[in-house]
C-alpha cells in the first residue's frame, strides 16, 4: 500500500494554480439521466429517449430558465453517433446543440456514460483507440458549433462503472472478479480521450465524475474495521490513476485531473462487508453516519482543485428534506474555506429503475406524466422547486 499523505501532496504540488472566477454559469445545475449501457437483462438502455429527452430537449432546456438554472449535465451518445466504426454522425447531438445556445445553456458533456458501440471488447487495446478518435471527433464537432470552452467528462464514474460491469455483472459485459482490470482499462482510455480532445481544442475543461462514499465495518465486528478502510480508501484510486499518482504506468498526470466532481446520495454510505445502509432520515441519526461537507473538505484538501457536486437528489417526499440539509452542509461547507464550484440535481427529470421500467425513483424536480398518447407530460414537483427557491436564496451564486 502507498503511503497515502505523500500522494495527496505530490498531486497538489504538481497541479496548476486554479483561476478563481467561477467555472459555471450557475451554481445549481441541472443533470438529464443517460445511462446508455446494456442492463442485466440484455436490453440496451437509452434513458435519453426514455424519458423523451431528446424528443423535448427544447423544451426541458427552456424550463432550466425558469428556475434560475443556465448549467447542465447531458450526454453525447457513443453508441448512435459511431453505429460503424471510425463513421462519425452527430444528428443526435445537433437538437441538443440547438437547444443549449437557444437558451443560452452552459453544458457539460458526458462522452461515455457507461455506453459503447456494439462491435467492440471494452477489455482490448481497440477500446481505448476508438474511444480516442471518438472524443476527437466530438471535440472538432463542438468547436465547429461554438466558440465558448467545451467541457466534458470523458468516462462517467470510472469507479461504479467498473465495478457494476466487472466484479459484480450487474452491467454488460457482465464480468465478475474483474473491476480492478477494467477501471485501468478505463483511465487508459480516458487519458487517450482527454489528449485526444486537448489536440483539437486545448482550452477545452475536462471534469472527473466520481462516487463520494463513506464506508465503516459493522457494529458487531470491529476486526474488519481495516476492510473497510480499505474500501473506503478505493473511491479515490480513479482521481489518483488519472493524477499519476497512483499506478503510473498508465500513463497519470495532474493535468488530467482538472475539475473534480462528486456524486452523493443518501445510500452512499453503508458497512463493508454487507452492505447494510447507514440511514441519514432516522432520527437519533446513526453517530457513523458522515455530514456531507466534512467528506466535501476531504476531497477538497486532498486534490485542491475546482470541486463541484456532479450529482445529488432523493426520492418521492424526501426530495425537499434532502435539499434543506444538503443546503446546510454547502453553508458548512462554505464556512470552512471551501466553496464548490456547482451542485448538480440529477436527475432533473424523473428516472425509471434500469432492470425495471415500471418502477420509477420520483427523484426528479419535474415527475413525469404518461399521457393518453404516449407522451410524458413533465409536472414540476412543488416541494422539491420550492425549496430550490430557498436554497438559492441561502446560498446566492
Amino acid at each position: 500500500m502507498s503511503d497515502r499523505p505523500s500522494i495527496d501532496r505530490t498531486i497538489a504540488r504538481a497541479l496548476p494554480r486554479a483561476d478563481t472566477s467561477p467555472l459555471f454559469q450557475s451554481f445549481w445545475m441541472a443533470g438529464f439521466e443517460s445511462a446508455c449501457h446494456i442492463n442485466r437483462r440484455g436490453e440496451r438502455l437509452d434513458m435519453m429517449a426514455a424519458t423523451q429527452h431528446d424528443r423535448f430537449v427544447d423544451d426541458d432546456y427552456a424550463r432550466l430558465r425558469t428556475v434560475g438554472i443556465t448549467s447542465a449535465r447531458d450526454t453525447v451518445r457513443w453508441h448512435l453517433v459511431e453505429r460503424h466504426p471510425g463513421t462519425y454522425d452527430f444528428t443526435s447531438v445537433a437538437p441538443m446543440v440547438a437547444a443549449a445556445q437557444q437558451h443560452r445553456l452552459q453544458i457539460v458533456w458526458d462522452l461515455c456514460h457507461y455506453g459503447w458501440p456494439d462491435d467492440l471488447d471494452i477489455f482490448t487495446p481497440s477500446f481505448v483507440d476508438r474511444f480516442a478518435r471518438f472524443c476527437g471527433a466530438t471535440a472538432r464537432y463542438f468547436r465547429e458549433q461554438s466558440d465558448d470552452v467545451p467541457f466534458y467528462t470523458p468516462i462517467n464514474e470510472i469507479s461504479f462503472f467498473a465495478w457494476a460491469a466487472a466484479e459484480v455483472g450487474w452491467f454488460f459485459p457482465h464480468a465478475q472478479g474483474r473491476g480492478g482490470e477494467l477501471k485501468r482499462q478505463l483511465i487508459r482510455a480516458c487519458i487517450a480521450g482527454i489528449e485526444a480532445i486537448w489536440q483539437v481544442d486545448p482550452r477545452a475543461r475536462i471534469a472527473t465524475v466520481e462516487p463520494l462514499i463513506h464506508v465503516v465495518a459493522p457494529r458487531h465486528r470491529p476486526d474488519l474495521a481495516d476492510e473497510a478502510a480499505r474500501y473506503r480508501e478505493s473511491q479515490f484510486e480513479a482521481a489518483d490513476m488519472l493524477a499519476g499518482a497512483l499506478a503510473p504506468e498508465l500513463g497519470g498526470h495532474p493535468r488530467y485531473l482538472d475539475i473534480v466532481g462528486v456524486n452523493f446520495y443518501h445510500d452512499n454510505q453503508w458497512e463493508q462487508p454487507g452492505g447494510e445502509k447507514i440511514h441519514w432520515h432516522l432520527l437519533p441519526r446513526d453517530p457513523r453516519w458522515v455530514p456531507l461537507h466534512v467528506l466535501l473538505l476531504e476531497v477538497a484538501r486532498r486534490y485542491q482543485r475546482p470541486l463541484f457536486i456532479a450529482e445529488t437528489s432523493h426520492v418521492g417526499s424526501g426530495r425537499a428534506e434532502w435539499l434543506r440539509e444538503l443546503t446546510d452542509e454547502l453553508l458548512a461547507t462554505f464556512a470552512a474555506g471551501v466553496r464548490p464550484e456547482a451542485v448538480c440535481l440529477y436527475p432533473i427529470l424523473d428516472r425509471f429503475e434500469w432492470d425495471d421500467p415500471s418502477h420509477w425513483h420520483n427523484s426528479g424536480l419535474w415527475d413525469l406524466r404518461h399521457d393518453a398518447d404516449g407522451t410524458y407530460r413533465r409536472v414540476v414537483n412543488r416541494e422539491y422547486v420550492a425549496q430550490l427557491r430557498r436554497s438559492q436564496q441561502a446560498l446566492g451564486r
